[in-house]
Formats: C-alpha cells, structure tokens, sequence
C-alpha cells in the first residue's frame, strides 16, 4: 500500500465514522391523574405557567398551548437570542376529568436551542427548571397534592 492509498483509506474512514443519522430526542412529556377537580387543575395550571414566564393560551376547554418563554426580560432579549443563542421552550397540555374528584393531565414540554449567530434552532433536552417533571412537581404543590 502506497501513502496515497493509505491516506484516502484514512480520510474515507474519518468521514464516515462522523456520518450518521441523528437520534432523535425522547420526548419530555408526563401522563398522570391528579386527586383534584378540573376546574382547579386548570386554574392552577394556568397560573403555575404564567408565573414560570409562558404567555398561557387555552385553544379549547381541554387543550393548552403556550408561546415561548422569555429566558430574559430585557429590551435586548432579541440580539441575545439572535447573537448568542439559548434554550427556548413552551409547553402543550390536555387536561380532561377522569371522574368528579379526579383530573387526567397529559404535560408537554419542547425545547429548541442554539449556541451560535451561525447555527439554527434544533430540539435540545429540556432545562431543568422547564421541565415536564418540575412542572408537574410545581402544579402538585399549587394544588397542594403532595
């Protein structure tokens, strides 16, 4: 073997171990019944999200969608995303009666990041503090449920 045939074997091997399809995130989502009206559920839910920094939009009696959160509060917070880049999230709910006492709540977290002015939002894990797990924690202690 020659050092030209031994330096393409070398480059064809580096690019294909870097190649691949990418594996896809699992999802961060939650479905639980919780010991509480719906109604109560619901008011809950709406104000644990909007003091977590979500603008709360119910679509239907059922279905909860937010904006994303503002990771800061600034005048600024556009370039800041734009130059640097963050994690950005919202949140998707559903929330039916399972029975008089008793509420269904499927819970919903996505996230997008970036962490350059040269790359593109993709799907990240969710922060700590965003996360389906702490929402729910955060709403249990609202309804008082631990």
């Amino acid at each position: 073997m020659n050092l030209r045939t031994g330096v393409i074997l070398a480059l064809t091997t580096t690019l294909l171990s870097c190649s691949g399809v990418p594996h896809p995130l699992p999802t961060d989502q939650i479905e639980t019944r919780l010991a509480a009206p719906v109604a109560a559920v619901k008011t809950a839910l709406t104000q644990v999200l909007t003091d977590g920094g979500y603008d709360v939009d119910w679509k239907n009696e059922f279905t909860l969608e937010t904006s994303y959160r503002e990771e800061i509060q600034s005048p600024w917070n556009w370039l800041y995303r734009w130059r640097f880049g963050t994690i950005k999230s919202r949140v998707n709910a559903s929330v039916q009666a399972a029975d008089d006492r008793s509420t269904s709540l499927k819970l919903e977290v996505r996230s997008e990041g970036k962490d350059g002015i040269f790359t593109g939002w993709d799907q990240v894990p969710s922060a700590m503090p965003q996360s389906a797990d702490n929402q729910l924690r955060l709403l249990k202690n609202s309804l008082q449920l631990l």
